[in-house]
């Protein structure tokens, strides 16, 4: 029998064994290979750019990134995704050759990316005209602003509806800082249409004050709208109200920080909705928000029948909170619920409180839940042993337990077939009594009790990677073992994936 290489594999197969390489580096590794491999990999290499401020050097990276976006643009039309998250924003402000001869590069190599499809741009303070005009010119035409575009148009320049603007049809998504004061001009965002995902953190009232006009602009494409404010009171029922006539197609609404946001501007989007929210994650809104009042609404005109995901945050202010945990099941009780998240602000929440909730949520959605997400939230042994039970389909499940309760937790989870990922969180205050060197031990003899579907398990702000192992033993004899390695992810790190704040 002939001996088969790993050459003799058709070369089409070689592509979507790379993208199982979860590192750039990896990847820049296999391009040097040989030139099939060049070829394959280097599509895979620049399809996905990141650069997080964690990362390190990072300022030194991005700078590197987009002298090569600059200088190689058949490299930079490989770029699909680009995320910049950290930025030396010293570049717009100095006026030295060294800083300028870089600032070129980047806007460059933005206009190199003509077939980006998602930007994401958040360093506070980094975002210029220039480079919102650099992102347009990426994938442009010249076209009129319409006369008659809806929204407050008292507040834009006249200019607006007369003026050859750049238009971008290539992004489908866009996430961007909101803070435009002294850094760009917040009217080159119009020219960002056919947008599928829109994303704001913490803009100013003047991007707010543009919002209804960029979403008209977007009304037949968009399909996911983002808000992230800090305790910020621009983003009100009044904008919402405002919005709501262009966001008839949305499918995922995130709010998070909102204070001045209460039942009323969130019925104002999801009233006239044509097909049903898909996805909602209502974060820090009102203390005044009547989840009674939003329930009754909600269920007597059967606005969540398509609702898959939800994200809730629970304040002191909701009292009694058997209460309010009753309106949140009488929500949910028509949705085909897939995602349940949920998380304590300030206060720390005991098990016996939500045990009831617990119980009657795994009733309704058992069958369909694959994500159970709970923090600053205990949740008793017996809970977790029947949300593995009953919720046959769970894949994610992220918890709180005291430590105590680790030795018998595996139990537990044994009873969750399909479960790929777990993540463990502990009280904030008994965090510091949990023993150091026991925690390899307890973690593995976790792992060795759950499925063999699992992947990835995590403990307070670790993460470890659940692998196989072959052993071959004195004979011969082959057999398998699980055990834990370090976390791959180039994008997330680990105490992001387990801490919410």
């Amino acid at each position: 029998m002939p001996v088969v290489q790993f050459f003799d594999l058709p070369i089409e197969l070689l592509s979507p064994i790379l993208s199982h390489l979860p590192r750039p580096s990896q990847l820049a590794t296999v391009c040097l290979v040989n030139k099939v491999f060049y070829q394959t990999a280097t599509p895979n290499l620049y399809q996905r750019l990141t650069v997080f401020s964690w990362h390190k050097n990072a300022k030194t990276r991005v700078v590197q990134l987009f002298a090569t976006l600059a200088a190689c643009p058949h490299l930079a039309r490989h770029v699909r995704h680009l995320e910049i998250r950290e930025f030396p924003k010293i570049l717009s402000i100095t006026p030295d050759a060294q800083a300028q001869n870089v600032l070129h590069d980047v806007l460059q190599g933005l206009k190199n990316c003509a077939n980006l499809r998602s930007c994401t741009w958040t360093r506070d303070g980094s975002l210029t005209s220039d480079i919102l005009q650099a992102l347009l010119c990426a994938s442009s035409g010249t076209a009129l602003l319409p006369s008659n575009t809806p929204g407050p148009s008292s507040s834009l320049p006249s200019v607006l509806s007369t003026r050859p603007r750049l238009v971008n049809h290539g992004l489908r998504e866009l996430e961007i800082n909101g803070r435009d004061q002294g850094l760009y001009d917040r009217t080159l965002l119009l020219g960002f249409v056919a947008l599928q995902r829109i994303s704001l953190i913490m803009p100013t009232a003047l991007v707010v004050s543009l919002l209804p006009t960029w979403t008209a602009l977007n009304h037949k494409s968009l399909r996911t709208l983002t808000l992230i404010c800090k305790s910020s009171p621009v983003i009100t029922d009044e904008v919402l109200v405002s919005l709501a006539p262009s966001l008839v197609h949305l499918e995922e609404f995130h709010l998070a920080g909102c204070p001045k946001v209460t039942q009323e501007g969130l019925w104002a989007i999801l009233s006239p909705n044509i097909e049903g929210i898909v996805g909602l994650r209502l974060e820090g809104l009102s203390p005044r928000f009547d989840m009674a009042e939003f329930s009754q609404r909600c269920t007597s005109n059967n606005s969540l029948h398509r609702l898959r995901s939800i994200t809730l945050t629970i304040r002191q202010q909701h009292q009694p909170l058997e209460k309010w945990l009753g309106n949140v099941l009488a929500l949910l009780a028509p949705a085909p619920l897939e995602v349940f998240q949920i998380y304590s602000l300030g206060m720390f929440i005991e098990a016996p409180v939500t045990d009831a909730f617990w119980r009657a949520l795994v009733t309704t959605h058992g069958p369909h839940l694959t994500r159970f997400s709970v923090h600053r939230m205990l949740i008793g042994l017996d809970t977790i042993q029947d949300v593995c039970e009953r919720c046959v389909r769970l894949e994610q499940l992220f918890i709180v337990v005291e430590p105590a309760s680790l030795d018998a937790l595996g139990s537990a989870l044994s009873h969750a077939r399909n479960l790929r990922v777990v993540h463990i969180n502990h009280p904030l205050e008994a965090r510091t009594s949990v023993r150091p060197m026991s925690v390899m031990t307890d973690i593995s003899s976790i792992v060795s009790r759950c499925s063999p579907t699992l992947v990835q398990i995590g403990y307070n702000t670790r993460v470890w990677q659940v692998t196989m192992k072959v052993n071959i033993s004195d004979e011969g004899d082959l057999s398998t073992s699980r055990t834990l390695s370090a976390y791959e992810s180039p994008e997330i790190p680990e105490p992001f994936l387990v801490v919410r704040t």
